[in-house]
């Protein structure tokens, strides 16, 4: 009998032992993923807070977003479904950097990895006061290039606590084509009027396979605004003020593309780097630091909200065009999971 006992004991002993420990993720394993904080509605009373108070919104992308979620019903669902997705990828990035080789079974989806290209058009509804050049539209593409492949000469100003945040999302861009249109409009609004032929403006080409830029004369100071993932077709891609495409003079601190690279972010499903919120609403990237508000002109370092520096220099603030000049590795992590398995753009990959 003791022997028996004995034999239960070391068998018990051996199956303890080969058991996984409880801190150690294998590359197969689920992980539970937290929704308790997502939202899309936002305040529009604190998108555009800042030291010296409001100085009202460079884009419009929150407030276009807060409008199409009351038109649209649906759009909240989809929106969630998309930001699930995106934190299983990251989650599951992570497990498999944990876990151990060999494991066996069927990987689960990651971020999607290696080189994105994403062809372009350009639709410029264009009136004789604010021009748009061929010159304007080639360096705008050069800009969003060099951006979004961390070729931004700005990029060896980031402070050392950031430094090793820099990413190389390794996402360019090729002009696929141009769409000219005289326009006799003042202003075009925010209400994506410019987005149908209907309505004097012009129609998407083919928005699942091509990123659609509108150029024209948007008004109220803004200078852009990006339709995020998960919203129709018909009206997905970016809006550009005619004076803030490329480098171009007419623009002043605005004038040198970053209006473009900021919107192609959120048409990437990036969120503004302060949340559009307080201390405690986040822009769901673990690498970008809490803030309460944007950043204006060119903020010497540290400027310092929620008991932490703000990345001022991220392409996700107000900051002026030549004071903003990185993206994180959290942030590109967030934007490679659309192009990935299940992801709202792998279209563009596919």
């Amino acid at each position: 009998m003791k022997k028996l006992i004995l034999s239960f004991v070391v068998l018990a002993l051996v199956i303890i032992a080969c058991q996984p420990n409880s801190d150690e993720i294998t590359p197969n394993q689920e992980v539970a993923i937290d929704m308790s904080d997502f939202y899309v509605y936002t305040d529009d009373n604190l998108s555009a807070k800042s030291e010296e108070g409001s100085h009202g919104d460079k884009c419009y992308s929150m407030k276009v977003l807060n409008q199409q979620l009351k038109d649209n019903p649906g759009l909240e669902n989809r929106m969630f479904e998309i930001e699930k997705h995106t934190r299983t990828l990251i989650s599951n990035k992570g497990a498999a950097n944990k876990g151990k080789p060999g494991g066996g079974g069927t990987t689960p989806p990651t971020p999607y990895v290696g080189t994105v290209t994403i062809p372009v058009i350009i639709n410029i509804l264009e009136d004789a006061a604010h021009p748009v050049t061929q010159a304007h539209i080639n360096s705008q593409i050069a800009i969003l290039n060099d951006d979004f492949n961390n070729n931004n000469a700005r990029t060896s100003n980031v402070p050392s606590l950031f430094a090793a945040l820099i990413a190389n999302t390794d996402i360019t861009f090729v002009l696929a084509g141009v769409n000219r249109k005289a326009s006799t409009k003042a202003t075009w609004g925010t209400n994506n009027s410019m987005k149908y032929t209907s309505q004097g403006g012009w129609d998407a080409t083919d928005p699942a396979n091509y990123l659609n830029i509108w150029v024209c004369e948007i008004g109220g100071g803004i200078l852009g605004y990006a339709q995020f993932p998960g919203g129709a077709l018909a009206t997905d891609g970016i809006v550009i003020g005619s004076d803030f495409l490329g480098e171009n003079t007419a623009g002043g601190q605005y004038g040198h593309g970053r209006t473009a690279t900021h919107e192609v972010g959120h048409w990437l499903n990036l969120r503004h780097i302060w949340g559009d919120g307080r201390c405690s609403q986040d822009d769901f990237v673990t690498d970008t630091p809490s803030s309460d508000r944007a950043n204006y002109g060119c903020p010497s370092y540290p400027t310092v909200h929620c008991s932490s520096a703000d990345m001022t220099m991220n392409y996700m603030d107000y900051t002026d065009d030549n004071c903003m000049y990185m993206f994180t590795n959290g942030q590109n992590d967030r934007m490679r999971t659309i192009f990935a398995s299940g992801g709202s753009r792998i279209s563009f990959v596919q």
